[in-house]
């Protein structure tokens, strides 16, 4: 488990202990942020796309990948982004980059799927909407042929539509909350179709929970625009296809 460590708001200097998030790795170890104990907390006042990530080495595989920049609520009502020690930047021929030599098996699904593809090809994520599109191209590899973008996702919470689908991608650094999952499913209920979420985040554990009795598919990304599976249904959807889920 990553010890937590504590961290002083700029502002108000209350102190609060803070608890490195992980993530899962395209190897499949989690990667705990290497949060910095003695370095300066910064007041969030305006994000921008480039700070809201941070670039670090697994210690497991050596990939380095951009992970969500970990933030923290104050009491006092300022949002604090934790400081990280960076990964190096990559010397020349590194083949551990996002994408690169050990990164995700481009090739296709996991071993004994039922379900014969060509590998995939994603697109880099650079804004939110490269996000969308990441996950709309993922959807149709995976065999939801018409996956499209919406033009109502802020009255539906749903980002992607196709026969027998609806989908949802939240872009932003925090962990994707409950009701975005319930909202999502009302949805799929409505159309009498399959609700897929894409989060570049990961999961708040009750939304995880939730979408696991639910038996909703959830995939996690990261820059490089490839989708990993997060629960068995994500698994069983990659293995059979959207015919057999």
């Amino acid at each position: 488990m990553t010890d937590s460590v504590p961290v002083r708001c700029p502002r108000c200097r209350r102190e609060q202990s803070f608890t490195p998030p992980a993530f899962p790795c395209a190897c499949g170890a989690p990667l705990a942020l290497p949060v910095l104990r003695d370095g300066a907390p910064e007041a969030v006042d305006h994000r921008t796309w480039d700070d809201s990530w941070v670039a670090v080495r697994c210690p497991g595989c050596g990939r380095r990948d951009d992970w969500p920049q970990p933030e923290l609520d104050c009491p006092c009502g300022t949002v604090i982004r934790v400081p990280v020690a960076p990964a190096p930047e990559p010397e020349p021929g590194d083949d551990t980059e996002a994408g690169g030599g050990t990164g995700f098996p481009a090739a296709g699904p996991a071993a004994g799927t039922g379900v014969l593809r060509p590998a995939f090809r994603p697109v880099t994520i650079r804004t939110a909407r490269d996000a969308v599109t990441a996950a709309a191209l993922y959807l149709r590899w995976l065999g939801f042929a018409g996956a499209r973008r919406t033009a109502d996702h802020a009255a539906t919470g749903v980002d992607l539509r196709g026969p027998g689908l609806v989908a949802r991608v939240d872009p932003t650094t925090r962990p994707t909350a409950l009701r975005a999952i319930e909202c999502l499913w009302l949805n799929g209920l409505n159309d009498s179709a399959v609700a897929v979420f894409f989060s570049l985040a990961g999961y708040a554990r009750d939304a995880r929970g939730r979408a696991d009795q639910l038996l909703m598919p959830l995939f996690v990304m990261d820059l490089t625009g490839t989708p990993q599976p997060v629960n068995d249904q994500a698994d069983e959807l990659i293995r059979n296809g959207p015919q057999e889920f």
